[in-house]
């Protein structure tokens, strides 16, 4: 069972702004790049794990406490705070060196999409939800 993913980087210049900081919308997409390697972690892809089924972006927030630059390598460490029947809320954390950068959270919801049907929730698939665990129950697999 997996829970959490470290994710390290490094800041590419076209993820700055003029001033050479990492724009803001870049942390959404650190987070969804470290989700993403958390799924295959645990031998899953989130595209389409079980037919018809999808984990839309249900809410997701960053605080900022310093800023990133170009050519800061830096390591976000996604993990799983809480599964419940129908959703995963996910914890991001972003350090450069020892000091953290921003912190971060990403509830996902598991819902059947069936095209000329609006998406309804459903409970995650056994298949799925059984490769996950919070990170609060024990040790966790990373990379």
């Amino acid at each position: 069972m997996v829970s959490e993913y470290r994710l390290k980087r490094r800041v590419q210049f076209y993820e700055t702004d003029s001033a050479g900081i990492v724009h803001f919308s870049w942390f959404y997409r650190y987070m969804e790049e470290a989700e993403h390697a958390l799924w295959r972690a645990a031998g899953l892809s989130i595209l389409q794990p079980v037919p018809g089924v999808g984990f839309p972006r249900v809410s997701a927030s960053f605080d900022f406490k310093r800023p990133l630059r170009f050519e800061d390598e830096f390591e976000l460490r996604l993990s799983i705070e809480e599964i419940r029947p129908k959703t995963i809320r996910y914890k991001a954390v972003v350090n450069l060196q020892d000091t953290t950068v921003a912190e971060g959270s990403l509830t996902v919801a598991c819902v059947r999409h069936i095209p000329g049907q609006p998406m309804r929730a459903i409970p995650i698939p056994a298949s799925i939800s059984d490769r996950f665990r919070p990170a609060t129950q024990g040790p966790s697999s990373t990379s």
